[in-house]
């Protein structure tokens, strides 16, 4: 496979640790299209597609099963996701392959005689959901696809069968996982060289891989959910504890549901509704913030540090208490979480001199992997996709399907624990997101695409489980309100508050030591920690008929990608 990549039209990651602004740096243009993502060559084989006049959707499609072979932690074909899209005439669509439960999956799955298991829960076979990448990318394409389908496998194929360097992150990255995925001899065999690490330059060949996405580029999602990979899956489980059959397989569906929709500040806000809570939660936020100037309280005061965590509180409140699997909650209050006038009675409630409490009594969630993959794609007419996937934890259940050569999800954590457990240990026993055959579990999954006065104006999404929500957040606010460009908005330092714990997470050297004490006055608890989120952000200039893209500095192999 050929990867043309001229150096103008190409930037990569080269920054370990973001500054709190880096005011001045320079994002990739170019007028024609573009793809960001967070693996160079998943961004060249989309860029690719576009120069042969593939549409956004075909460039998303090659793109996401490049990245399931050079991007193993996320990218994937065993996991699921969302892909929302704003074509440049019509109305957006929001695609959910998200991951069910098996026909077998009850409530009470994940205790042992009345108590809560872990294991159970979140690293063993019965914490695999029936995967629906394969499913979801095939109806995009179906709807909105002009390219050949087998075209836009071709160079996964190719990659898969004849290997891929291995970057400096993905050496460390296996070495890091090696000890989980050696429990099971074909991971062990997939992802190490008999047992020793890849080291960076090494050639990754992934032959069961190939074989399977051909079947999967012959035959689309009969490849996947019938027939030889289906029949591996299906054995796979049975001979470990696992609930999925082939007849669950064959009977996964992809939805197309309708986008939540938002205004911020003269700009329509499009996001991933339910089963993701990302796109609710981020609009709920947005619209209490409206009523305050950002801007004139300065980016990463205290003030305004303290006015967006405590929209993030009660947002991560209102995502415990009433959202999940629309299919299974059809009673979600959707309207009044996205109302004006309920975040006017939630800015009410906000005290400029003091930090809410949040109480475990109230609301907590289940722990949610920060192991997910976002990219962004622009096309010459201004189609926009925003794609996020994942297998959930990094390398998901770690769980390679033998002869099949690719990595199964572990998405089922996703669930409650069980019915009546929520506790102060971090358990929760709510129904919205409870077990139940052919549910999908909640996500904070939110890739999301903005307007201003009918034109496109930003595509964004991030990896980071919950921390997704406060990432896009923070790529929007730095643009909207603090009218940085769209590398300056990428690069910036964020912070993260989710109701609970009760603690505002936040990159290490991000917030002053002033700042850090007047929240600590006000309060707020705080905690560095390294990196938040991996961005894939771009901006369109309407005016310069332009496009702006930005790889992630956090991640090295993130790269946009333009023509």
């Amino acid at each position: 496979m050929r990867l043309r990549v001229p150096a103008v039209f190409a930037t990569l990651s080269l920054l370990a640790v973001p500054s709190p602004a880096l005011a001045g740096a320079h994002p990739l243009r170019a007028k024609n299209g573009m793809v960001v993502s967070q693996h160079f060559a998943a961004s060249q084989v989309g860029i690719e597609v576009l120069w042969e006049g593939g549409t956004a959707v075909d460039a998303a499609v090659a793109t996401a099963f490049a990245l399931a072979v050079v991007h193993p932690t996320a990218g994937n074909i065993g996991g699921g996701g969302f892909l929302l899209l704003r074509p440049a005439k019509g109305e957006p669509i929001a695609y959910d392959f998200r991951e069910t439960a098996p026909a077998a999956a009850a409530p009470t799955m994940f205790l042992n005689e009345g108590r809560y298991d872990a294991a159970k829960h979140h690293d063993s076979h019965l914490a695999v959901g029936v995967p629906g990448t394969v499913a979801g990318l095939h109806l995009a394409w179906k709807q909105h696809g002009k390219l050949p389908w087998q075209r836009l496998l071709e160079p996964a194929i190719q990659m898969a069968e004849q290997g891929f360097l291995v970057t400096e992150e993905l050496s460390r990255s296996l070495a890091g996982v090696l000890p989980q995925l050696a429990k099971y001899p074909a991971s062990k065999a997939a992802y190490s060289r008999d047992g020793k690490p890849y080291e960076a330059g090494d050639l990754l060949v992934q032959k069961d891989l190939a074989r399977t996405l051909r079947r999967i580029a012959e035959r689309g999602p009969a490849g996947f959910y019938q027939g030889e990979t289906a029949r591996l899956i299906a054995k796979e489980m049975a001979a470990r504890g696992g609930l999925i059959t082939e007849k669950d397989l064959a009977a996964y569906s992809p939805q197309v549901r309708v986008p939540v929709r938002g205004q911020y500040r003269g700009h329509d806000v499009i996001s991933m509704p339910p089963p993701s809570s990302g796109g609710v939660a981020l609009i709920q936020v947005l619209n209490i913030l409206e009523g305050d100037d950002l801007e004139a309280m300065g980016f990463r005061s205290a003030a305004s540090v303290h006015l967006i965590t405590e929209a993030l509180r009660r947002a991560f409140a209102d995502r415990a208490q009433h959202l999940g699997d629309p299919d299974h909650n059809p009673e979600m209050p959707l309207a009044r979480l996205l109302s004006k006038d309920y975040a006017r009675l939630l800015r009410q409630t906000i005290r400029a001199d003091r930090a809410a409490v949040s109480s475990p009594e109230t609301f907590e969630w289940p722990v949610e992997s920060d192991e997910t993959t976002h990219f962004s794609v622009v096309d010459a007419e201004r189609n926009a996709v925003a794609l996020t996937y994942t297998l959930e934890a990094g390398y998901g259940s770690k769980i390679v399907v033998p002869g099949a050569g690719f990595l199964l999800n572990n998405e089922m954590g996703d669930f409650n624990a069980g019915p009546g457990l929520t506790d102060d240990t971090g358990l929760i026993g709510t129904a919205p997101n409870l077990a139940a055959p052919g549910k999908r579990m909640l996500s904070s999954m939110a890739p999301t695409i903005l307007a201003k006065d009918g034109a496109l104006r930003m595509v964004t999404g991030s990896l980071g489980g919950r921390t997704i929500i406060s990432t896009v957040l923070h790529t929007i606010l730095n643009v909207v309100d603090y009218g940085m460009n769209v590398q300056e908005a990428v690069d910036a330092a964020r912070f993260h508050h989710q109701w609970l714990p009760d603690v505002i997470r936040y990159e290490r050297h991000g917030l002053s030591p002033d700042t850090l004490a007047l929240l600590a006055d006000r309060g707020h608890r705080l905690e560095p920690l390294g990196l938040l989120g991996v961005a894939a952000a771009i901006t369109y200039d309407k005016e310069k008929d332009r496009l702006e893209g930005a790889a992630d500095r956090r991640s090295p192999d993130s790269a946009a990608v333009g023509r």
